[in-house]
């Protein structure tokens, strides 16, 4: 019998040892979060206030500073209108966050995460920059590419 009662102990023990490690490790990535949330929203802050604050076409989430579109521009190079695909932003592609809704800007309809992207027309300035037009997604836009 006291072999017995020392085994239920030594049990409560390592689970009471285990409870504890986990809530450490929990604690610790959760200081880690936090410090890395506060960034993002100082970085957030600092972009809107330059004006410097884009949204992605699919999502509406606002694009950090070195948050870049997935897109896909197709040949030839050397012309001012060239088609290109839009797959979406880090927030909604290829693995969308939670809450995060895929919606195209012109017919309103959900576009699917792996097949479906938006088709858009991004035309090179002399100056250097870059203007892009969305046209719709691929479902709503199926005779432009």
């Amino acid at each position: 019998m006291p072999d017995f009662v020392l085994y239920i102990i030594a049990g409560c023990f390592f689970l009471l040892l285990i409870f504890l490690l986990n809530f450490y490790l929990n604690w610790i990535s959760y200081g880690k979060k936090e410090q890395a949330l506060k960034r993002a929203k100082a970085a957030q802050k600092k972009a809107k206030a330059s004006g410097l604050l884009v949204n992605c076409p699919l999502c509406e989430s606002p694009l950090l500073p070195g948050e870049d579109l997935f897109t896909r521009v197709y040949r030839p190079m050397n012309v001012s209108d060239q088609l290109c695909t839009i797959s979406g932003c880090p927030h909604c592609f290829p693995q969308p966050e939670a809450g995060v809704k895929r919606e195209c800007p012109v017919c309103h309809k959900e576009v699917p995460v792996n097949e479906g992207h938006l088709v858009a027309r991004l035309f090179n300035k002399t100056d250097g920059k870059k203007h892009v037009v969305v046209s719709g997604c691929n479902l709503c836009c199926k005779s432009k590419l």
